[in-house]
């Protein structure tokens, strides 16, 4: 609202201004200044203008230090030179300097009012005058001093009564000692004579005690601005009341000086009504009635654009801009109001229905909406409601509440409002006020140049046609706002001020593409001033922050990258230009006819220090190069290779420059090692007008750096090594370079194919750019020739599932037994052979596995013996035992030793051969064999005795048949009576001990035995007998 200015239509009335003043010297203790330091700091005019609870007082003063003197404006006009004093008569009257009626004022005959009656009562006519005296403690200067205390305020109310204003009139002492009981009366009694002596209300006089304490002073300062603003209240209130009773007369008043110039028309009786309904409404904003204010307001406002005021001036009159000034300004406060009140869709909608009304006023009465005068309007109209709403203090529309606007109060609930009747944050008046002042710009240059000389150089005929075709409102004239051959208004930098503090109401709500977007706006005013700085302070962060370019806003890239690659080349910044460069060579921008796309002419423009080095990550920008690489299999084995592909697409525009890439560098995760394509003229080229490219790379294992070849230690692998290849590496327009790479498995697991590093060199700058792979299961395009392809149905094209590699290195022991007994040395012959077409460089790993294993001892040929180690108390481990080179289809013998072991046993023995290829050093290959080792002792009883029964019939004791002859001397006789036979009995020792078996049978009743009786056996080793009972 800055340009509204207080007082701007306002004139010097200093040599009729009444001086009020005291002849009392200033007071000057400490107290005196601790007293006014409060009463200053308790100034509401900053605080903010709405009624919340948290922001209410009891009191609200705009508060003005006067020393000892004030001056006041005269209360009544004097006459203009050259009139003479009417006689006396009842019809004579001043009137105010304010006023319409006094010949003097600029209001005067018919003006309705101006910004000097604001003025007056807001900074020139207090509602109170408060005095300061010290109050004496001396009894012998007491006398004295309450005289002159009493002198000096009657003297000041003269003065106030000869003015004619009613400022109500406050008295505060300052007591210079200590109040006691004994002296409280004695303080009192001089109160008492001093006010009635000042004819003082008891609401206007107060006494401040001496005393150290800040607290106690504070107390009484508040108790006293909490009367006194009762006291104020009442002042505006009678004022209010006088100019209710001026309107209710009903009639004209009549001036000091008839009128004898111009129209001869006075004001009539509806501006009356305007001016004093307005009158009313700023006192009742004075006393916080916003309610009444803003009745009185609109009332005021209604008048003033109804048929008897503003549609009867002219609009070539100097009074119609002074309705529409007064028409802004009680719009303004109607706003104030309804904010106040917490009305805010309210407030919203009042600001653009006064919009709407003054467009209608100008088009049908005045010059119309379409030029630069209406723009500068709607710029500053806009700038009002931001402003009014940062004084609001709205707290549900703080950044920190993310809010973009605010819902309609409970009164508007139930109407369908538009999104521009609620109200939104300040960014969004502030972007308002922007565009509409870059529609004023536009108008202003679309000014003829006959319009843009100065008067004083232009004919008068064109002069006076030229002053009624233009709206100068509040704004300047067309040889002032776009002059000829000088500086004018600075459209531009009024565009950057709103844009910025716009944009910094988005980011502070998070709003960043709406930020960004105003950036932008800012940067084409800044880039038209040449503010090249700015520039890239201002898009930098969002050239790389934001992502637009991955959301498809390439138009916003376009700008974005041609507003910072001038700004960049203007600042020295070579790393922006050849960065924006590089994008813009992409054919997804339109290409600019006069411009050279060839990036290794991007800094011969650009004052440049030192060699620039670029490194572009993946995503940081549109790059013109994009990358595929496609494994032809989804699995290989490790020692073999795996056909693999990698194109490179140029989408440059078709008439650009090629690219010659120094290196292209390929990343992967897993065993694979990195690729390295190196730039070579005259190998397999990029042939200029082929598509594309088919070519076979072979690729040689070397150091990175050196170029020179190397072996890497078996099972060892190392970061920097890699595979090289030489390839020209031409990249030209629309055209695709694919390159078949056959790349060795080394180590099982998986492998993928992570990133792809392109970098450039050139005489004058190095750049390097990443691409990281992106999966792509539809676009599995092999190139079979250039012109022809073939989909690879390949879930996972940029990754190979790498398996072991089937060893032929096989581990045997012909001689292996089933069991091994204890306290026996235990020696095992193993033979290893190679089965694979070339020698193998071999290392053996040995565990035992078992109860308390014990350690073991391995013979290799043409190497010491080495003896395992306990790693726990179930494993024992040999690791890494050298073998040497083992030939092709030939083998190695060795030997594993165990001391005897006491107790039986059941034992794993893992032998693990871990072997190289001098074709594939960098891949170890892995036979594993496992045996079972089982110590027993040397004999377990595995035989059973048990009773059967015969299987004959049982003999009868009476069958004569059956008993037998008596025996001879040369044959005994047969066994006669009961008898039995058992199934035959076998004993085998077959051990190679010396065994005695001991024979028993359980007693019994039922049954004897008959002959000699034998009840241990002796056996020799591995004899049998057999006995037959």
């Amino acid at each position: 609202m800055d340009e509204y200015p207080r007082g701007s239509l306002d004139h010097t009335l200093k040599e009729q201004a009444v001086l009020i003043r005291s002849d009392l010297s200033p007071l000057d203790s400490d107290q005196a200044h601790a007293l006014l330091r409060y009463i200053q700091d308790r100034d509401a005019s900053q605080l903010p203008c709405n009624g919340r609870e948290e922001n209410a007082r009891k009191y609200r003063f705009r508060i003005r230090s006067a020393e000892r003197s004030l001056l006041l404006p005269p209360r009544r006009a004097r006459l203009p030179e050259g009139i003479e004093v009417p006689a006396p008569s009842p019809g004579t009257v001043l009137h105010s300097p304010y006023s319409p009626l006094s010949p003097i004022s600029s209001l005067y005959p018919d003006g309705l009012i101006d910004t000097q009656w604001i003025r007056k009562h807001q900074d020139l006519v207090p509602s109170i005058l408060l005095c300061f005296y010290n109050l004496a403690s001396d009894p012998t200067l007491a006398t004295l001093c309450d005289n002159q205390i009493k002198t000096d305020v009657n003297n000041i109310r003269a003065l106030l009564s000869q003015s004619g204003y009613k400022t109500r009139l406050a008295v505060v002492l300052l007591s210079d000692h200590v109040s006691s009981s004994s002296s409280v009366e004695g303080v009192q009694e001089r109160l008492e004579i001093i006010r009635r002596g000042c004819q003082l209300d008891s609401k206007a006089l107060f006494l401040v005690p001496s005393s150290g304490s800040q607290g106690e002073l504070e107390r009484v300062a508040e108790n006293m601005l909490t009367t006194l603003y009762s006291v104020s209240i009442e002042y505006y209130r009678d004022l209010g009341r006088h100019s209710r009773k001026k309107r209710g007369r009903g009639f004209v008043p009549q001036p000091t000086v008839p009128p004898t110039s111009g129209t001869s028309q006075t004001l009539s009786l509806a501006g009356w009504h305007v001016r004093y309904d307005f009158k009313s409404a700023i006192f009742a904003e004075y006393r916080l009635e916003m309610d009444v204010a803003l009745r009185s307001y609109e009332q005021a406002y209604e008048n003033l654009l109804g048929s008897e005021v503003m549609e009867l001036i002219p609009s070539w009159s100097p009074r119609w801009n002074e309705a529409r000034f007064l028409a802004d300004i009680i719009a303004v406060r109607c706003l104030r109001c309804l904010l106040w009140n917490g009305q805010h869709s309210a407030a919203a909608r009042r600001w653009q229905a006064h919009r709407e009304r003054i467009a209608d006023f100008v088009d049908s009465r005045g010059r119309g909406t379409n030029n630069y005068g209406w723009e500068a309007w709607e710029a500053r109209w806009a700038v009002v409601m931001a402003n009014l709403i940062e004084k609001a203090d709205i707290s549900e529309l703080a950044p920190a509440m993310l809010r973009l606007y605010l819902p309609p109060e409970k009164s508007l609930m139930g109407e369908r409002l538009q999104p521009w009747e609620l109200l939104h944050h300040t960014g969004y008046w502030y972007r308002l006020a922007a565009r509409h002042l870059q529609a004023r710009k536009a108008y202003a240059h679309a000014i003829p140049e006959d319009d843009r000389r100065s008067p004083s150089t232009s004919p008068a005929s064109h002069v006076a046609k030229a002053a009624f075709a233009y709206d100068t409102y509040m704004c300047p004239d067309p040889y002032e706002e776009y002059p000829l051959g000088r500086v004018g208004v600075d459209h531009g930098q009024m565009v950057v001020e709103r844009l910025m503090r716009a944009r910094a109401e988005f980011l502070r709500r998070r709003q960043t593409r709406l930020a960004a977007e105003v950036a932008l706006e800012c940067a084409r005013e800044l880039a038209l001033a040449e503010d090249w700085h700015n520039i890239v302070e201002l898009l930098r962060p969002i050239w790389t922050g934001l992502p637009f370019r991955t959301e498809g806003w390439i138009s916003i890239a376009e700008e974005l990258n041609w507003a910072l690659r001038t700004a960049a080349a203007e600042v020295g910044d070579a790393e922006l230009v050849l960065l924006t460069d590089w994008e813009l060579l992409s054919r997804d921008f339109t290409k600019r006819p006069d411009w050279d796309y060839d990036i290794t002419k991007s800094l011969e423009d650009v004052n440049v220090q030192a060699k620039p080095s670029v490194s572009i990550k993946d995503g940081q920008l549109n790059s013109f190069i994009s990358a595929s690489f496609l494994f032809k299999d989804e699995e290989g084995k490790a020692g073999q290779t795996a056909r693999t592909q990698l194109s490179l697409k140029s989408n440059a525009h078709q008439e650009s420059a090629p690219v010659v890439l120094n290196t292209v560098q390929l990343n992967f995760s897993g065993s694979l090692d990195t690729i390295v394509l190196r730039h070579q003229e005259g190998s397999q080229a990029a042939q200029l007008g082929r598509k594309v490219t088919l070519a076979r790379m072979p690729l040689t294992r070397q150091a990175n750096g050196d170029g020179t070849s190397q072996s890497e230690t078996p099972g060892e692998s190392s970061g920097a090594v890699a595979l090289v290849g030489s390839a020209n590496l031409t990249l030209f327009p629309d055209q695709t370079l694919v390159f078949n790479l056959d790349l060795p498995l080394r180590e099982p697991g998986e492998t993928r194919a992570d990133s792809l590093t392109l970098t450039l060199g050139s005489e004058t700058f190095d750049l390097q750019q990443s691409l990281t792979f992106q999966e792509s299961t539809s676009a599995n395009l092999w190139y079979i020739s250039p012109s022809a392809t073939k989909h690879i149905a390949h879930l996972s094209p940029l990754s190979i599932r790498v398996l072991p590699r089937p060893p032929k290195m096989e581990v045997r022991c012909s001689a292996w037994r089933d069991q091994y007994y204890t306290d026996e040395p235990i020696d095992l012959t193993l033979e290893i052979e190679n089965g694979e077409d070339i020698e193998a460089l071999a290392k053996l790993d040995v565990v035992l596995f078992g109860e308390k294993p014990p350690a073991f001892t391995v013979g290799i040929p043409g190497q010491e013996d080495q003896t395992s180690s306990s790693v726990r108390s179930e494993e024992t481990r040999l690791s890494g035992a050298p073998m040497g080179t083992i030939p092709s289809s030939q083998s190695l013998t060795l030997h594993i030793r165990l001391p005897p072991i006491e107790l039986s046993s059941r034992y794993d023995l893992t032998l693990k051969v871990t072997y190289f290829l001098p074709t594939n050093p960098g891949t170890p290959i892995t036979q594993t064999a496992i045996f079972q080792l089982n110590v027993v002792n040397p004999f377990e009883a595995n035989y059973d005795l048990t009773p059967r029964v015969h299987p004959d019939p049982w003999p009868s004791l009476f069958d004569s048949d059956g008993v037998t002859a008596p025996p001879t001397d040369d044959l005994p006789s047969p066994p006669s009576g009961i008898s039995q036979s058992c199934l035959h009995v076998t004993l085998e020792n077959a051990s190679n001990h010396f065994l005695t078996f001991g024979l028993t049978m359980e007693s019994s009743e039922e049954f004897a035995f008959a002959g000699p009786k034998q009840t241990t056996l002796q056996k020799q080793t591995k004899t049998m007998v057999c006995d037959e009972g």
